[in-house]
């Protein structure tokens, strides 16, 4: 595991030593999470694993699709 240097404003340090000892955890335990907790909401914006969603579906995409066009 590599370490880094980040410069935080006060007031997120003590949010997140807040958030640490309420979870009674590290604060670099909670900052891991928000790293990978940003980094998946990354990929789910940008369309990375999310090919292929519907394959295991027993709706048909399609008709899905037009069903709730047709609300509109």
């Amino acid at each position: 595991m590599a370490r880094i240097l980040v410069n935080l404003p006060d007031t997120q340090i003590e949010e997140l030593a807040a958030i640490a000892e309420a979870e009674h955890r590290s604060r670099a335990a909670v900052i891991r999470d928000a790293v990978k907790t940003y980094i998946s909401q990354r990929k789910l914006a940008h369309g990375a694993d999310v090919f292929g969603l519907w394959k295991d579906s027993k709706i048909d995409g399609l008709a899905y699709q037009l069903e709730r066009r047709s609300e509109w």
